[in-house]
C-alpha cells in the first residue's frame, strides 16, 4: 500500500493566489479612488473650519492674521494673542493635511486674506484644488489649474 499524504497540491496552491490576485486587482483602484475622495472632503471641512477660524480671530483682535501660524496653539503654559490664537491644531497651522497643501496670504493691512488648498500629489492624494476668501464661499477648480475667486462654488 501507499502512503497517501494530506495536503494541497501545487495546481490547487497557484489557483488560490490567482483568484487572491483578481480580487485584489478589482480592490485596489476602489480603495485608492475612497483614499482621494476622502483626502479632498478634509481639505474641504479644513478650509471651513479656517474660515470659521479666521473670523474669530478678526472679531477678537480687529483684523484677519497675518499668517496661518498666527491661528495655531499657543505655547504651554501661554495665553492665547494674535501671534498664536489657538484657534486650530498644529497640523493645519503648518499648512499641511490629509495630502493638501494649504497656502494662506494675507491682504491689505490684514483687512483680507485668501487661502488655496492644492493636492501634494494630484494622483494619489487629491485631484482638485481649491480657494476661500474672506468672503466664506469656498470654490474648486476640477481642471488641474489652480483655483481662484472666478473658480465654481462648491455646494
Amino acid at each position: 500500500m501507499r502512503n497517501r499524504q494530506k495536503g494541497f497540491s501545487l495546481i490547487e496552491l497557484l489557483i488560490v493566489v490567482a483568484i487572491i490576485l483578481i480580487i485584489a486587482a478589482i480592490a485596489i483602484p476602489n480603495l485608492l479612488r475612497s483614499k482621494i475622495a476622502a483626502n479632498q472632503a478634509s481639505a474641504v471641512g479644513s478650509l471651513r473650519t479656517l474660515n470659521t477660524s479666521c473670523i474669530a480671530f478678526s472679531t477678537s483682535y480687529g483684523q484677519f492674521p497675518a499668517a496661518l501660524t498666527n491661528l495655531g496653539p499657543v505655547a504651554s503654559g501661554g495665553t492665547a494673542s494674535s501671534t498664536s490664537a489657538d484657534l486650530i491644531d498644529s497640523v493645519l497651522s503648518a499648512g499641511t493635511k490629509s495630502g493638501y497643501t494649504f497656502l494662506f496670504t494675507a491682504g491689505n493691512s490684514n483687512q483680507s486674506y485668501t487661502i488655496t488648498a492644492t493636492p501634494i500629489t494630484a494622483a494619489t492624494t487629491g485631484q482638485n484644488m481649491y480657494f476661500t476668501d474672506q468672503s466664506g464661499v469656498i470654490r474648486v477648480n476640477t481642471s488641474g489649474s489652480g483655483a481662484n475667486a472666478t473658480s465654481t462654488p462648491i455646494g
